[in-house]
């Protein structure tokens, strides 16, 4: 089954894109390379439909986009926004789903909930009512706070998501208390697995006063890291029609390097860079090493 690898953003890379590539150009050079990005900026503004109509013609035909859900839908805003308000606020997202849906560009919609959003039966209530208004498309549930795979708790999740037809979002991150989650690798959705890798810098995880949110994810996998989940993204491909893995340590041009070492390590092809400024990134994607 197919397995895809993207970077969270494509905007971020600074060091990928040619200084002749225009920002206006990034999405259609960025295509040229991986199949698959998780758009992160709806989180921060739901986009106008003809935004993504831009996007569906800048990005061949097999590309596909994961969404991150508006930060009110995410509860990240602690429910300021208020019933009528989050209302409009679905409706707005869904128009713009709907655009990517429409061309058969649409992946998973990625529902990242908030550190302070804790296993509680109000909020798997949330959670549930999320997936109801949601349900012509494929909603992925990424947790942030531990207390949803705390001991038994893990099992009643897992088989929770699964019965609610939602993605488990399988997370490799800093183990760095409450507020993270351990590597629950478990499959719930028999269309899609989704892999988001956030690094493993304990240092920066809770850092105050960072100039960039990319600093929290200041780290570079070595290949040898990324190397021992293959065989779980081998029994992911058996028990999914698609697997998408994306990175997250959007520091410097992080992401990009590890997603190409992960279609190297897959047997990918793999187009060489067109530029290369560290020295750290040629020792990364040498094609010579096995």
């Amino acid at each position: 089954m197919p397995v895809r690898i993207g970077t969270c953003a494509w905007a971020d890379h600074h060091h990928f894109y040619p200084k002749s590539v225009k920002p206006s150009e990034r999405l259609a050079f960025y295509s040229e390379y991986f199949s698959l990005v998780e758009v992160d900026s709806s989180y921060y503004g739901i986009p106008n439909p003809q935004t993504v109509r831009q996007w569906v013609r800048q990005t061949p035909r097999d590309f596909v986009f994961d969404v991150k859900a508006y930060r009110t839908l995410t509860q990240h805003d602690r429910g300021e926004a208020g019933p009528e308000l989050l209302e409009q606020h679905f409706t707005a997202f869904t128009k713009a789903l709907t655009v990517l849906a429409d061309a058969e560009k649409l992946g998973v919609v990625l529902f990242q909930f908030p550190p302070w959003f804790v296993c509680t039966p109000q909020n798997q209530e949330y959670v549930e009512r999320v997936v109801h208004k949601m349900s012509e498309f494929t909603v992925g549930v990424e947790f942030r706070h531990r207390s949803w795979f705390l001991g038994d708790q893990r099992a009643s999740t897992v088989q929770w998501l699964h019965d609610l037809r939602a993605v488990n979002v399988v997370c490799d991150e800093p183990q760095a208390g409450m507020g993270t989650i351990p590597f629950v690798p478990d499959v719930t959705h028999s269309k899609y697995v989704m892999f988001r890798l956030h690094g493993r810098n304990e240092h920066t995880w809770y850092q105050k006063g960072l100039t960039s949110s990319q600093q929290r994810f200041d780290y570079l996998y070595a290949r040898e890291e990324l190397r021992e989940f293959l065989p779980i993204v081998a029994e992911w491909s058996n028990r999914a029609d698609d697997v998408h893995i994306l990175m997250n340590n959007n520091q410097g041009d992080y992401a990009v390097t590890n997603a190409l070492d992960w279609k190297f390590l897959l047997g990918q092809p793999v187009k060489p860079r067109p530029q290369l400024e560290e020295s750290t990134q040629l020792t990364l994607f040498d094609l010579g090493e096995t």
